[in-house]
């Protein structure tokens, strides 16, 4: 039914969370499995007068996402998984991390995408947003959504 996977991970413990349920769905599917991060350059300012060195963040930006990247794959072979791993980067400077994360899935012909959700409420939801509710209402294909473990507890 769903022979490819796809999880994005950003190195929080609720995606760590996600990433070992995607492992275990996929273990069970006998699923393809990709683990994606993206770099979001959407933040970086454009004006040269600012006097800020874009390559410098940009490569320390790239770095971390590698390592996040890293810390994915070591933990699926961990868990006796072997997965695909994906560096992605926005394409705009507008774009939206939900986005590059949906078009992923897509151009890859996931058959379903799990990601991590911190299940924030009220006002820290609007202030901080979700990348993944977004990616739910911008994606075509099945999402699986996986709480954080602490989700029943109070803020």
């Amino acid at each position: 039914m769903y022979s490819k996977i796809l999880v994005a991970v950003d190195g929080s413990d609720i995606s760590t969370h996600a990433l070992k349920q995607a492992i275990a769905l996929a273990r069970n599917l006998k699923a393809q499995l990709r683990i994606v991060h993206v770099v979001d350059m959407g933040w970086f300012p454009i004006a040269p007068e600012l006097d800020v060195d874009i390559r410098m963040l940009s490569a320390a930006r790239h770095g971390v996402g590698e390592s996040i990247i890293a810390a994915a794959r070591d933990s699926a072979r961990q868990e006796g998984f072997e997965a695909e791993t994906v560096l992605l980067e926005t394409d705009t400077p507008v774009q939206h991390v939900a986005e590059a994360i949906a078009q992923e899935a897509l151009r890859w012909q996931a058959g379903m995408m799990v990601l991590g959700t911190h299940g924030r409420r009220g006002f820290k939801r609007l202030i901080l947003g979700s990348v993944a509710e977004l990616t739910a209402r911008r994606s075509e294909l099945p999402v699986l959504l996986i709480p954080s473990p602490e989700h029943g507890r109070s803020d």
